[in-house]
């Protein structure tokens, strides 16, 4: 589980709740429950959210996209490049065909079919025209589901102002009784709090959560399609190593290793 994620939502839940009771009593809370404001801000952006979805499998499937952002990525920019390294010391000893066995060990499926591509003899241009598609629909996935988040935290703060509309239009009713003021407009706002809520301590963080982990898992996908071309095209695992440290911040390249054990020239 990635803690950072829980713990982030934790500590802004439980600083919410500190800025209600400070100075005050626990029961005060009660005062930020309103159900009426509930139905109407969570209620209706879940439903605009339904309406805009792809079927109701297709609602359900985005709401889950929230469980993502509690995984832990291993997104291991050098650890890759040092495995695609070992790779290619395989192929330059044993041949591409050896690349065969080693990815029964693979796990990733994108670098295993990559290999298995390599091992078939495809053409090296239809092997990056393959994997770049299969990049191209990874991406486009994961830019629905950010999307959907998105939406969500722009529909929570317009429902939440319909509440407080509607508030305020039952208030204006009553402003003969200036007692009934206070706690209508009370209630107007909770609407409003209930709608930036959603936009600011869900929505927009998981959205862009889900960004920067499609960023980053493409990233080392794009890593790895430069590194199975190269191999395919029998550059020197040096050659490959330097290439590929291109993709790491300065800082990080000294934990790739040598990538050249007993090859030869370029």
């Amino acid at each position: 589980m990635d803690i950072a994620s829980l713990l982030g939502l934790v500590i802004c839940f439980g600083l919410m709740i500190f800025g209600m009771v400070f100075g005050k009593s626990f029961s005060v809370i009660m005062d930020f429950l309103h159900v009426p404001s509930m139905l109407i801000t969570f209620g209706g952006t879940l439903a605009c959210m339904l309406t805009q979805a792809h079927g109701i499998p297709g609602f359900i499937n985005s709401l889950k996209s929230i469980g993502m952002i509690m995984k832990t990525q291993n997104f291991n920019e050098g650890e890759t490049i040092n495995n695609i390294i070992n790779l290619s010391n395989v192929a330059r000893k044993e041949g591409l065909l050896a690349l065969e066995e080693a990815a029964n060990g693979i796990e990733d499926e994108f670098l295993k079919k990559g290999i298995l591509l390599i091992v078939d003899g495809t053409d090296p241009e239809l092997v990056r025209s393959i994997l770049e598609t299969e990049l191209i629909c990874i991406e486009e996935r994961h830019a629905s589901s950010a999307g959907f988040w998105d939406r969500m935290a722009a529909m929570g703060p317009a429902w939440g102002m319909i509440g407080t509309l509607i508030g305020l239009i039952n208030m204006l009713k009553e402003l003969e009784d200036m007692a009934s003021v206070g706690p209508n407009m009370s209630t107007a706002l909770i609407t409003t709090f209930y709608g930036s809520l959603i936009a600011n301590w869900i929505c927009t963080p998981v959205a862009n959560k889900l960004r920067d982990n499609s960023a980053a898992e493409i990233r080392i996908k794009e890593v790895m399609v430069e590194g199975l071309l190269s191999i395919q095209a029998g550059e020197n695992p040096r050659v490959i190593e330097e290439k590929l440290k291109s993709f790491l911040a300065p800082s990080n390249r000294d934990s790739v290793g040598e990538g050249n054990e007993g090859g030869g020239e370029a």
